[in-house]
């Protein structure tokens, strides 16, 4: 008896870790990041969920959907964290989402209710560039391309602010934006795979401007007491990022996936998006002192199917002109 005792004892504690279920978020790099949401994320909604949450990486928005069709029904993760809506018309097509049981966020600076795709922050994009090496920003798309500064921009096919910049011209320039982009092309240093390599990039000095967001300076000014980062107003206005989670209808933990889009939306998730993943949060909830020193004075947005029909062709321009 002692020594099945004594084995019995010894697989208690891997039985009871067995039976914790775990709830797997598929997101990209930098939210999950020891500097970004996801570990305060993680800790708080352990707390309440009695699971194990565990995060997997899958580079930007665009790279993440394109692994979850070559998974599909096989993927591990239950809920997919980091579209935006440029992508949802053809994550939708994909079957491989379904629906939540919230209600419509509010603290959105558009109106958006969608029964599969929830939001949990938002910005707008912008060209961010050092005061103290740039004095005079350009005010317009013309305006850059004509200097000779150098931008870092993100990969279109991969990452979400990169498609965000294609959407971006598309939506101020229609018919026009072949020549905004040959005008665009010898500005452009290099292009990154996502987000985290361009602004590190630019942060490193090889660069005179990234392209990143309007609340990317918060950062600056709040975690490094550093104002020296600003965003440049583009008088054709600045396109709107919506950041959006999704369940995954093949996810073993459906309940608590649901769950989880849940506790996207409460004050322990929204209070930590300012200050970690530098974005606006899509509650209705304070702002951290010094967070926001002005807006855009116009916003742009294309609906999801725009999105999808216009992309193909906003890509062959971009690809055209960068080939030149």
């Amino acid at each position: 008896m002692r020594p099945f005792l004594a084995a019995l004892f010894t697989c208690l504690p891997a039985l009871a870790a067995a039976e914790t279920p775990v709830l797997t978020v598929m997101t990209y790099d930098s939210f999950a990041s020891e500097w970004g949401p996801g570990p305060q994320v993680e800790k708080a909604f352990e707390e309440v969920c009695g699971c194990d949450l565990r995060f997997i990486t899958g580079g930007d928005g665009a790279a993440m959907l394109a692994r979850l069709r070559l998974e599909g029904a096989a993927s591990e993760a239950d809920v997919l964290l980091g579209l935006d809506t440029n992508l949802t018309a053809d994550a939708r097509d994909t079957g491989l989402f379904a629906p939540h049981d919230q209600p419509a966020a509010t603290g959105l600076p558009v109106a958006y209710r969608d029964e599969i795709f929830l939001p949990y922050d938002w910005s707008w994009f912008a060209f961010v560039y050092d005061k103290n090496r740039l004095a005079s920003p350009p005010g317009d798309f013309a305006a850059l391309a004509a200097s000779d500064l150098k931008i870092v921009i993100q990969d279109p096919r991969s990452s979400t602010p990169g498609l965000g910049l294609l959407m971006w011209v598309k939506a101020a320039f229609g018919a026009e934006a072949p020549q905004i982009w040959s005008g665009l092309a010898d500005n452009i240093l290099t292009v990154t795979p996502g987000w985290s390599e361009a602004y590190g990039l630019f942060l490193e000095g090889e660069a005179d401007m990234v392209l990143s967001y309007t609340s990317s300076p918060a950062y600056h000014r709040l975690a490094e007491q550093d104002d020296s980062k600003e965003w440049a107003s583009f008088s054709e206005g600045h396109y709107l990022q919506i950041e959006l989670a999704a369940i995954l209808a093949a996810s073993k933990q459906p309940g608590l996936a649901q769950d989880f889009l849940a506790f996207t939306r409460s004050p322990a998730f929204q209070s930590v998006i300012p200050e970690t993943n530098w974005m606006y949060p899509a509650s209705e909830i304070a702002l951290p002192e010094g967070f926001e020193t002005r807006r855009p004075e116009k916003s742009l947005l294309l609906d999801e199917n725009e999105a999808r029909s216009l992309r193909q062709e906003a890509l062959s321009e971009w690809q055209s002109a960068l080939a030149r």
